[in-house]
């Protein structure tokens, strides 16, 4: 095997997708199943032990002679909408890459190569469900979320062969737990923008978001004088306007509405009522909560106005600053690559936020073009991939 396959891999992998442009590829779905089957064919091509547990993560495993030991690399299989073909997936080809190529060694401790299930949460707003249940802080409450159709992750994962009362099992052993090591594409610019094929991820971002509902006065549009009104759209400007402004404002901080329907969406009529969302990020806590504070006072000011309005945290995750020891060696291996090692915070969220609760994490960035992802031109050059392997075997085998 060569450098080739790892995009023959990929570009294999993006045809188990719905129908459109990108890959459409989400959990607990005929297409994620053709991809398991795929998946699993590589891992075993690759002197792997692989074995599909009941929160739908593939594991494939580089057995050790005489040790407990595990370091945990991989990524997700699921995609959002019309994604890219190297969101997630790169990770784990990556990482089945490196160790192919480290099959004839013989390493001091095991190799768990991770497909986790579910990190975007597309289908069931189940975010981080795989990582959550290998690490051991999976709520069983999130198996009764359901998806469009009513089906809930319990009765989806029956439908698939697995057994949810099982994931508990799952969980791994802290103790033999050395380390988890996450491949990813950047998603930003930062690494185009210094013309490095791969950095070193310093911290991932908390994210909280909050639904947001607006009541207002519904009225005809050309009869209800301007200063009478009561109209909820621009009520949820305000919301649009406070987020875009805060977080440019705010350093380690960023934000938005990402979600607004109105009612009755009528061409004349006043908006009656609005409902949106807001998310904010950063690493650190106390950003968050000053911004959540902030918040709370312009939903004061709404109310004062005459508008009711309900303001609900519907989800957060903490941040987190990855481990000193997993970074500098990740950037030992960088350099040992005659590439400049670099510091990058992400500011999207990844299965290592759930997996920093089973052992320390780090991550390593590769470069993709324009910073682009969650798209279906999302690109990364097959030199950057290739960096990014010799960087992931490098590691692999100085790790201990």
């Amino acid at each position: 095997m060569n450098d080739a396959p790892l995009f023959d891999w990929l570009e294999t992998a993006a045809r188990f997708s719905l129908p459109g442009p990108g890959v459409s590829r989400f959990f607990l779905t005929e297409e994620h199943r053709q991809l398991i089957v795929y998946l699993r064919s590589l891992m075993v091509e690759c002197g792997l032990r692989t074995h599909l547990d009941d929160a739908g993560n593939l594991v494939g495993r580089k057995i050790s002679n005489g040790s407990d030991n595990v370091l945990y690399i991989g990524s997700h299989q699921d995609t959002v909408p019309n994604g890219g073909r190297f969101d997630g997936m790169l990770g784990i080809l990556l990482a089945l890459s490196a160790v192919y190529e480290l099959r004839d060694i013989n390493l001091p401790f095991n190799v768990e190569v991770v497909a986790f299930g579910d990190e975007e949460g597309t289908r069931f707003n189940s975010t981080l469900l795989g990582s959550k249940a290998l690490s051991g802080i999976f709520d069983e409450s999130a198996l009764s979320a359901r998806d469009e159709q009513g089906m809930s992750i319990a009765e989806a994962l029956h439908d698939f062969g697995l057994n949810p009362e099982k994931i508990p099992s799952i969980a791994r052993d802290q103790k033999n737990a050395l380390g988890y090591i996450e491949a990813h594409i950047e998603q930003g610019p930062v690494l185009e923008n210094q013309n490095l094929p791969v950095g070193v991820v310093s911290s991932i971002t908390g994210i909280e978001r909050h639904a947001v509902s607006i009541k207002g006065q519904a009225g005809h549009a050309g009869t209800v004088p301007m200063h009478l009104r009561k109209d909820a759209l621009v009520a949820a400007s305000f919301y649009v306007q406070w987020v875009d402004t805060y977080c440019k404002e705010t350093e380690d901080m960023t934000g938005v509405v990402g979600k607004i329907e109105i009612r009755p969406n009528s061409v004349n009529v006043i908006p009656e009522s609005a409902n949106i969302t807001i998310e904010l990020r950063s690493p650190y806590k106390d950003v968050r909560l000053r911004a959540r504070k902030a918040l709370s006072m312009l939903t004061s000011r709404l109310v004062d106005a005459g508008f009711a309005v309900n303001s609900e945290l519907i989800y957060g995750q903490e941040g987190l600053i990855c481990d000193d020891v997993l970074v500098q060696k990740l950037e030992a291996a960088i350099q040992k690559e005659n590439i400049p090692p670099v510091k990058i915070y992400s500011g999207a969220g990844h299965d290592a936020l759930a997996m920093a609760a089973l052992c320390p994490v780090a991550m390593l960035f590769v470069r993709c073009k324009d910073g682009l992802s969650h798209h279906h031109e999302e690109s990364v050059d097959i030199n950057d991939a290739i960096a990014a392997k010799r960087v992931l075997k490098r590691f692999i085998r100085d790790f201990i």
